[in-house]
């Protein structure tokens, strides 16, 4: 391990201390400022060095949950991930403070304080970890911290891992050495090369840091030495996943009759997950709905103005209800604002299809579709006709935040790998529309969704809606 990895690793205990010391503080100031006091007034006495030995305490036990929740390992992990960590972490720390309230009264009374230092520590954390992780990736740019690293292989894997991290300096890894197999002949090069390269490059500490297996098709029997080879000189073995590895990577192994069986889990949203998510769509598709209902409203009364017929696209032509292909292949009843004439639906596959954009797969985009309303027009641009999907979330049918729904007949004509993307429920929003919304050709559509499905957090929920907005403003063709 480099010395800058041990360097930063150590250096996030003190700093998390300060940093949660800190929230305590910021927290105690903000209930004694004159603004909050004029609020609600201060009720209770509180010493600040009494409060301070306290908030001492304290820091010194969320650094432990921390290191209990991996927060101090020496994983590479991406900044996204960290920051999720830290608010369980955060969160299993406030619980704590929560339990010792309630056994020791005197310790303090106000509520304030404790939900406001929960909120800084968070912040102020997370903002000090981003810095470590910028300071970090600025060091690697300057080649310091690098790791050096010698690939096995001649796939085009191999070509792509070289090309990307030289273009991307931050990345932390050079590749130094590249040999095609790994033949006995091939291991007594390396052996060679290492013993060279380390040498010539032992003052300025630089060694050989890992060896990368960069086509899964090797051999079983030149795997097993090459992982051999890289126990033997105590360099870092990695390998790319074949093909099952990669479908399969989510795992997890029990024992049955004393023998290992490892379950392959499709995704994050089992379980807990699937709760955290569904309280999650309830609360938040509750608040949306409220703070939109005079967008909601203002649509109602402009779409019943601007052309006959009903308000809500909800029915097809024969008068048969309008469904979509929810998780696990299922139907259900769908409805949003009507953007177009009735009676004019069909036409996608009939007179209009010779328009159509999306020739890359099963989805019908028609160019300068002529069944568009004038309202239509404009709250499709704006993504206004989807809103009512906010009640098809609140009532459990859809998800604020997953693959976009399909019509039945779009999902009939799926390849093997498209299904994937029905493993959870549908969303107004997800990675495809804050990436590109209908410009995306249908496979990384497809790519994006399955990203999304296996990496599923509440923190990407988060980020997802977040960036929504700035998708919907952005001058995109209308749907």
């Amino acid at each position: 391990m480099k010395k800058s990895e041990l360097f930063f690793s150590f250096i996030l205990v003190p700093l998390d201390f300060i940093l949660f010391v800190l929230a305590g503080i910021s927290a105690y100031f903000i209930r004694f400022s004159k603004f909050t006091t004029d609020i609600r007034p201060v009720i209770f006495n509180l010493p600040f060095s009494d409060y301070f030995e306290v908030v001492l305490f304290v820091a010194f036990l969320w650094v432990i949950i921390f290191a209990i929740s991996s927060l101090y390992s020496f994983d590479r992990r991406r900044l996204s991930q960290e920051i999720y960590r830290i608010f369980l972490a955060c969160s299993a720390g406030f619980v704590l403070i929560v339990i010792l309230i309630f056994f020791q009264r005197e310790l303090f009374d106000s509520r304030f304080i404790v939900l406001s230092a929960w909120v800084l520590a968070i912040v102020y954390v997370s903002l000090g970890r981003t810095i470590v992780h910028w300071i970090q990736k600025l060091l690697y740019a300057y080649g310091v911290g690098v790791k050096n690293v010698i690939l096995v292989g001649s796939s085009k894997t191999g070509d792509n891992l070289i090309k990307d991290f030289f273009n991307k300096k931050y990345s932390g890894f050079k590749v130094v050495k590249r040999v095609r197999d790994f033949s006995i002949d091939t291991s007594k090069e390396l052996d060679e090369f290492i013993k060279n390269f380390n040498k010539d490059n032992e003052k300025k500490g630089s060694m050989i840091d890992e060896i990368i297996q960069s086509d899964p098709n090797l051999s079983k029997v030149e795997t097993l030495r090459l992982y051999d080879f890289a126990n033997e000189n105590h360099v870092v073995f990695r390998y790319v996943a074949d093909l099952l590895e990669v479908k399969v990577l989510r795992t997890e192994v029990s024992e049955m009759a004393g023998v290992p069986i490892v379950e392959v889990k499709k995704t994050n949203l089992d379980g807990w997950g699937r709760i955290v998510k569904r309280f999650f769509d309830v609360f938040l598709s509750g608040i949306i709905i409220i703070i939109l209902s005079p967008i909601i409203i203002l649509a109602i009364i402009f779409i019943k103005i601007d052309s006959h017929g009903p308000i809500f696209f909800s029915k097809r032509d024969d008068g048969s209800p309008v469904f979509r292909v929810g998780q696990g292949g299922k139907l259900f009843k769908y409805f949003k604002f009507r953007s177009m004439m009735p009676g004019t639906d069909s036409m996608r596959y009939n007179e209009l299809s010779d328009k159509n954009l999306r020739q890359d797969g099963p989805m019908v985009k028609i160019a300068d579709d002529p069944r568009i309303t004038r309202v239509g027009k404009f709250i499709r641009r704006w993504s206004i006709d989807e809103l009512p999907e906010l009640f098809l979330v609140f009532m459990g049918r859809m998800s604020l935040v997953g693959p976009r729904p399909h019509l039945p007949e779009e999902v009939a004509k799926y390849e093997q790998h498209h299904k994937k993307t029905l493993t959870v429920k549908p969303g107004i929003t997800g990675l495809a529309q804050i990436s590109g919304r209908s410009d995306l050709l249908f496979e990384e559509e497809v790519k994006l969704d399955v990203y999304y499905i296996e990496n599923w957090s509440i923190l990407l929920d988060l980020s997802i809606l977040f960036r929504t907005p700035l998708a919907v403003i952005k001058n995109r063709k209308t749907e």
